[in-house]
């Protein structure tokens, strides 16, 4: 989506509605294909994952983006949302097991954090606790991981300097990996 496009979703942008529709389709496919990359042999398909986001997006207010940036964040989030609920699903139904795996690549995460793999709960519990201390890095970290954006897309996203991004992307993931390698050791 870009600005321009981005600008018909946004309040009095005008544009057909089929048109717009089509755009915030496109824009999640593209989402979901980024995050869907860094992480194979996910039982959910892509195209689970954008239906069920358009779905959560379609009932928001029509208009309801600023722009390209704030559409992204809230796809962001909604992914978080759908991903994270299916995890609970799935552990709920195997009771206490079923784990749904996110792979955090090295390209996200840093070579040899030994956290490629983990539990979608978890990183959302830990996801949560960062917002508590710092609610731009955990922007920061939902968008990168989530939404799959590039520093340079989290920037213009979050109206900050790229510089700004990689510094909280730096500190955020210093902080994950010492939250998550906790909670994998056990309490």
């Amino acid at each position: 989506m870009s600005e321009a496009s981005g600008a018909k979703v946004a309040p009095g942008g005008g544009g057909p509605p089929e048109e717009v529709l089509e755009l915030v389709y496109r824009e999640l496919r593209s989402l979901a294909r980024r995050y869907f990359q860094r992480r194979p042999g996910s039982t959910l398909q892509p195209t689970e994952l954008v239906h069920e986001a358009f779905l959560r997006l379609s009932s928001a207010e029509t208009g309801a983006f600023r722009d390209r940036g704030h559409f992204c964040a809230v796809a962001a989030l909604a992914m978080r949302q759908i991903l994270t609920d299916r995890a609970r699903k799935r552990r709920a139904e195997k009771r206490g097991g079923g784990e749904m795996p996110v792979t955090l690549t090295d390209a996200v995460m840093g070579a040899g954090s030994g956290l490629e793999v983990l539990d979608v709960l978890v990183l959302d519990d830990v996801l949560q606790r960062l917002e508590a201390l710092d609610q731009r890095q955990a922007r920061v970290v939902e968008l990168r991981v989530f939404g799959g954006l590039t520093v340079p897309e989290v920037a213009e996203v979050l109206g900050v300097s790229s510089r700004s991004v990689e510094n909280d992307w730096r500190l955020a993931r210093a902080w994950l990996s010492r939250e998550l390698s906790a909670a994998r050791s056990g309490p």
